[in-house]
């Protein structure tokens, strides 16, 4: 059992079966100990919890906490450079912060302990979440909904996928689904079951049933070699393979139809793979294969249907265009934008579109949905590339409007194609959907996404508490030298003009405090920013974009752990520093860049937007003065770019398959922020919503 995944996914915890013992006091010390991590144990659980021995409540009790701890940070010692933060930064004069500072640059040491005494923390327990029991079964539920995602996987998630058959092996057959929907997770379970259940035959069978493009036989040979399964960082380089394995991965190409097309759209990557397959060994056995992997050696490219799109967009020969469109729905709703701008007669595109819109997938009609209701015009168009790292490109949007009677047209399009298909699944009775889900966004595409305390969707926009003070935190360790990591908050007006900074060259401004700059953490090192939101709404500052760069431009992947988030905190004076149950949000820096943007705050409308966006930098100008630009190109582009949200789509399922209620005593089903489906039942929404 892992509790940690347990109680990460589901906000349960599995306990044993007790021989009993446990005093009323022992469980009500426990109950006790959990709320300072803003948690709460549900009667059933403290009922459960009742029946251990004092030993056994100890020990379950000891890996709880040891969960909590790390996932609010708490696990590692908070000590900033100036320990009495923020009243020493406070009452400082400019110039004892400037020696200071030039002082622990040449020495690398901080301040000593101060002898000032803080009042114990009388706020700040919200309480976030309760913990309820949870049985085996339900835990070994988890793995279905992960694998049945019709969206990407994060990091986390794949892990969690692998740790369930790494650890049941072929037991792991029982919790799997017959066929897998989306194609990168079938790449990354079928390398797990290779690699940890090669000599079941069961693994034949399920590759056979999930693998049917060349693209998918080359994603499991990335996966095994621990590359990038969306393909779009750098050549994997392959590990050699057993024979046995080579003739599996031919014979899976060999029954593959007209698969040359498909292997020339990653020709290069064909070459590399064919190095290990050695494809001429068995060229009796497996002729299509071979001839397949030939044609990319030979750069033997026949034409392709992008092309030919291409070419036709070109001519704007829109007759011609939309019936090879309709031959690969997916890529005509891609597409759709482009097709209606340049043709002359719209509505028999749209018609076109509406006779293939039925095959199209959920999530990318839904994408289609957002853009068709974005207000127009759009303030710019963003680019978020597909692949492992969370990056952003944004230019003026110049285009051709296209009328509004359009726009809805197609949207309605979209709209009855997703109802038409919701209305197949099982009724849903009585639904409440809480309005307050529009401000979350639909999990489309998760491989980019940051392990957190809570799982967010990127452009997401949570309610910061009533509170006067956030502090955002960061901890950082050593990599295989020093590494100075840096805190910054960057201050925008309503406009997204760019006012000041608080950070380690300017360490109080607008009503933010800066704890001090540390330089060198090889015992680990904490930063932290007190925002003063009363303050910073007087003197025009809107948005507020916190930053971690990587000074000494080691990429945070490279470190042995990095993470960063916030604190809501009413007194800023009182408590310890780092106070576990004032942590909102925590996210580990793990990406490979030297800048990273985890969240954004909004004052004006006191929301948290979650952003966890990466930024490539130049090694000499890598602090936020000088990435201005960047920083605020991703904030427009992260408030402005439409994306689906989660009332629209439970809104279109009780359309098919429902009907609304006024409130959720009402219902039989309940979508909300803090019950029922929630935002953060990201494996749920994309296997059973999607």
């Amino acid at each position: 059992m892992n509790q940690e995944l347990f109680l990460r996914r589901r906000s349960k915890v599995h306990v044993p079966i007790g021989t009993g013992g446990a005093t009323r006091a022992q469980v009500a010390s426990a109950v006790r100990e959990v709320t300072a991590f803003r948690c709460v144990f549900s009667e059933s659980l403290i009922e459960h919890i009742g029946r251990l021995s004092p030993v056994e409540l100890k020990y379950w009790l000891r890996d709880i906490i040891g969960v909590l701890r790390r996932q609010t940070g708490a696990h590692v010692h908070h000590r900033p450079f100036y320990p009495d933060f923020p009243e020493q930064v406070l009452k400082a004069s400019e110039a004892e912060l400037y020696l200071n500072a030039v002082m622990h640059y040449l020495t690398l040491r901080r301040l000593p302990p101060t002898e000032l005494s803080r009042p114990p923390l009388l706020e700040g327990n919200f309480i976030l979440r309760v913990i309820e029991p949870g049985s085996v079964s339900e835990f070994e539920s988890l793995l279905e909904p992960l694998v049945s995602s019709r969206t990407s996987l994060s990091e986390e998630e794949t892990a969690d996928v692998v740790w369930f058959i790494r650890e049941y092996k072929s037991d792991a057959f029982r919790l799997l689904p017959e066929t897998i929907p989306f194609r990168e997770i079938r790449a990354q379970v079928g390398g797990a079951l290779i690699r940890y259940v090669a000599s079941d035959a069961r693994v034949n069978a399920f590759l056979e049933r999930n693998i049917d493009t060349a693209t998918d036989v080359l994603r499991l040979a990335v996966a095994l070699s621990g590359g990038d399964v969306s393909l779009t960082t750098a050549t994997t380089r392959f590990k050699a393979m057993k024979r046995s394995m080579r003739r599996q991965f031919l014979r899976l190409l060999d029954h593959i139809p007209n698969a040359t097309e498909d292997v020339m759209r990653h020709a290069e990557r064909w070459k590399r793979l064919a190095e290990v397959l050695h494809p001429g060994d068995y060229a009796d056995k497996y002729p299509q294969a071979l001839a397949a992997i030939t044609a990319a050696r030979r750069n033997e490219a026949p034409a392709t249907f992008n092309s030919s799109v291409e070419t036709l967009l070109a001519q704007r020969d829109i007759a011609a265009l939309t019936p090879l469109l309709q031959s690969r729905p997916g890529e005509f709703a891609r597409r759709l934008d482009v097709t209606l701008r340049r043709a002359t007669e719209t509505h028999a595109v749209l018609d076109a579109f509406e006779a293939v819109a039925a095959q199209v997938s959920s999530p990318v009609l839904l994408q289609l949905l957002a853009h068709l209701h974005a207000p127009r015009p759009l303030p710019l168009r963003a680019f978020t590339p597909k692949g492992s790292l969370a990056k952003v490109f944004a230019i003026k949007d110049r285009r051709q409007p296209i009328t509004p009677e359009v726009l809805a047209g197609a949207a309605r399009v979209c709209e009855d194609a997703l109802v038409q298909r919701f209305a197949s699944l099982p009724p849903l009775g009585r639904c409440f959907i809480d309005p307050a889900l529009r401000e979350y966004k639909v999990p489309l595409a998760q491989r980019a996404s940051s392990k957190s305390l809570r799982t967010l969707v990127r452009g997401s926009r949570l309610p910061v508490p009533d509170t006067r003070f956030i502090r955002l935190f960061l901890w950082w360790k050593n990599g295989s030298e020093r590494t100075d990591i840096d805190l910054s908050a960057a201050f925008f007006d309503a406009n997204f003009v760019f006012k000041d900074t608080v950070a380690y060259y300017n360490l109080k401004s607008y009503g933010g405090y800066h704890s001090g700059d540390i330089v060198n953490a090889p015992e680990g090192a904490s930063e932290f920013i007190d925002l003063d939101i009363d303050a910073l709404t007087e003197k025009g500052i809107r948005y507020v974009v916190t930053s971690i760069n990587s000074y000494t431009d080691q990429p945070y992947c490279d470190l042995p752990e990095c993470f960063a988030g916030w604190m809501a905190r009413s007194d800023t004076a009182s408590g310890e520093v780092f106070e576990p149950r004032s942590v909102f949000d925590r996210i580990d820096i793990a990406s490979d860049t030297v800048i990273c943007l985890p969240f954004v705050m909004d004052l004006q409308e006191r929301r948290m937007i979650w952003a966890d966006l990466g930024l490539t930098s130049a090694p000499r100008w890598n602090n936020v003065e000088n990435n201005l630009s960047g920083v605020s190109l991703m904030l427009r582009a992260l408030v402005h770019t439409p994306r689906p949200d989660l009332e629209t789509l439970f809104d279109l399922h009780v359309r098919a398959r429902g009907e609304r209620v006024a409130s959720p005593r009402q219902a039989q089903a309940v979508f909300a922020p803090d019950q029922g489906i929630t935002p953060f039942d990201t494996d749920l929404i994309r296997s059973q919503f999607l």
